[in-house]
């Protein structure tokens, strides 16, 4: 069996320098592994560690560059495309989002060690208007970090790994084999929960034009808008009659919400996923007359109906924005994130 110190023996910082290439352009193969086996082969004097750590970190920041600029220059769509490809689209999407809205450019460096985050921040943070030379510096340390830490672990617990990459070599292809089944299980597993997920929300999804008919017609459903503070303040249009809360306002003031009028939701992914959650989350909280909007706001958009600015201060409360007073009710903290 091929084991990854092998490999860098004869490859060196060039081997290194393509995982973290490979990884950070998207494909889901993590570096990490030949991280901690660069860090053993230093240890073992195989390696240099100067050599190494720049050639990892140069692998990691240059695809992410690449991604910083398609950002800058076609963020949404870039956005988008990764939101459909990604095995927890919405989710990492909303949570990048969130990590930045928090943390500004800082984020970047938070980002890179969480699954499925280190790609979206980059083309998130040229979205923002984030300036090249920032970048550099807060993603340049994160690289610096996250190449450095592992090859660092790998160095410090070299003897530990040692043993466990021997133990693999005595599988033969058995270890492969297992490692191959383990990682299609996981994506198998991830693949029938977002089909569930949605398929569980198709019949319930509204469309805008029949969202529009309902306007149109004098009803007067409470429409709320999901998206990041990020995407706002690049975009601060919402649909018009459209009240703007964060996932965690909506579980602060989930008891204000009433149970006998429509309860529309909408965010920016293509797959309305972020708010096909939090539907099936209010209709277990007894909210059931709750849909999400299928497209979402770039569907609405598209159709040309009629937008509104947000509010340039703290947005009216829900009681006199979208729900009569008299169906408000004190807020409650539920505790828990929807």
């Amino acid at each position: 069996m091929n084991l990854p110190p092998a490999n860098l023996e004869h490859g060196g910082p060039a081997i290194l320098f393509a995982a973290e290439f490979i990884e950070q352009i998207g494909v889901p193969l993590p570096a990490s592994p030949w991280l901690l086996a660069g860090g053993v082969l230093i240890g073992s004097g195989k390696l240099n560690w100067l050599a190494a750590v720049a050639a990892a970190t140069f692998g990691s920041l240059l695809p992410e560059l690449f991604w910083f600029y398609l950002g800058r220059h076609s963020g949404h769509r870039v956005l988008n495309l990764l939101c459909r490809i990604s095995l927890e689209p919405d989710a990492c999407v909303r949570q990048t989002k969130d990590l930045y809205t928090r943390y500004g450019a800082a984020g970047l460096v938070f980002a890179k060690f969480v699954p499925g985050l280190s790609t979206l921040a980059p083309p998130l943070a040229g979205y923002s208007g984030l300036s090249t030379a920032d970048f550099l510096l807060f993603d340049g340390f994160s690289s610096l970090l996250h190449a450095g830490g592992f090859i660092l672990v790998g160095f410090l617990f070299r003897r530990q790994l040692e043993q466990i990459l021997r133990a693999l070599a005595g599988l033969g292809a058995g270890a492969l084999v297992l490692l191959a089944g383990s990682v299609l299980l996981y994506l198998g597993y991830k693949y029938f929960n977002r089909q569930r997920l949605l398929k569980q929300l198709r019949m319930a999804r509204i469309t805008v034009d029949e969202l529009r008919q309902k306007q149109m017609a004098g009803e007067q459903p409470v429409i709320l808008d999901l998206r990041s503070m990020v995407e706002l303040e690049r975009d601060p249009s919402l649909i018009s009659g459209a009240l703007h809360m964060s996932l965690e306002e909506l579980q602060r003031r989930n008891q204000e919400i009433p149970r006998d009028r429509d309860i529309i939701l909408y965010c920016s992914c293509p797959n309305e996923v972020t708010s096909a959650r939090v539907a099936l989350q209010l209709r277990q909280e007894g909210v059931l007359r709750v849909r999400p909007l299928l497209g979402g706001f770039d569907a609405w958009r598209k159709r040309n109906y009629p937008t509104e600015l947000k509010a340039g201060g703290k947005q009216t409360s829900i009681g006199h924005a979208a729900i009569p007073n008299s169906m408000v009710q004190p807020p409650v903290d539920l505790g828990t994130r929807l």
